[in-house]
């Protein structure tokens, strides 16, 4: 690797937050439902007595669901899982990122009950200050999973964690690669995460991509692309 190489990536992460800047790509600037409220989380655990290696070997799909709700505690794990930062210096954050541009937002839709102490509604996960703004209030797990071509484990679920993306984040740095490649490999990272988390929990999810974009687009109240849809709920019988 010769010297300009090594320059390039040392340098990268800085580059792409001064240009993500310059471009104007700010949270408040994106969203189209102005929040109603804010919702500060748990902080997050960063060790459980459920090793790595156990979490990867019985990883599953889970599609049913106890009638149970979740915690906070578990909610705040779930989305630092997704997308919480790690390195407070850098704005690192838990899944890897082409260049560190971070093109992805995470949305909690919470069903009537779903979690304990949080009003039903859709939520954004604010990862600087590790807290979810209420965007719509209101149980939309049943419009989801209409938009999920009537998935039963979408309405079942006590939440739904959906992932978006912002293309434009990453393409202004990588072109058409950034679409068609990278943005997509990141929301994989993030699925992972989630379901390894969810292990640690004893909770159970599945990644669901057949929707209909517009309706899902409709239902956020955001105009950015949804990628993941991720129904989460209390696994039957647990993991131990």
């Amino acid at each position: 690797m010769n010297r300009r190489t090594l320059l390039a990536y040392i340098l990268l992460p800085t580059v792409s937050a001064v240009g993500l800047a310059l471009i104007g790509f700010k949270p408040e600037d994106r969203r189209i439902s102005k929040p109603m409220g804010r919702v500060v989380l748990p902080p997050p655990r960063t060790d459980s007595e459920v090793s790595v290696e156990y979490a990867l070997r019985v990883r599953r799909s889970i599609r049913d669901y106890e009638d149970k709700p979740l915690t906070l505690q578990q909610v705040s794990q779930l989305v630092w899982a997704a997308q919480g930062i790690t390195d407070k210096r850098y704005g690192f954050r838990t899944a890897p990122s082409a260049g560190a541009t971070y093109p992805l937002e995470v949305y909690v839709v919470v069903k009537k009950g779903g979690v304990i102490d949080l009003e039903e509604g859709i939520y954004h996960y604010l990862y600087k200050e590790h807290v979810l703004e209420l965007l719509k209030s209101g149980d939309y797990s049943r419009e989801l999973m209409e938009a999920c071509l009537d998935q039963e484990w979408v309405g079942d679920a006590s939440i739904n964690i959906v992932i978006t993306a912002i293309y434009e984040r990453t393409t202004w740095r990588y072109g058409e690669r950034g679409r068609i490649r990278y943005v997509h490999m990141e929301v994989g990272h993030v699925g992972q995460n989630i379901y390894l988390q969810c292990v640690s929990l004893g909770l159970g999810c599945v990644v669901i991509g057949a929707f209909y974009d517009d309706s899902v687009k409709k239902i956020l109240g955001v105009d950015e692309e949804p990628l993941y849809v991720i129904p989460v709920g209390v696994k039957k019988g647990g993991w131990l």
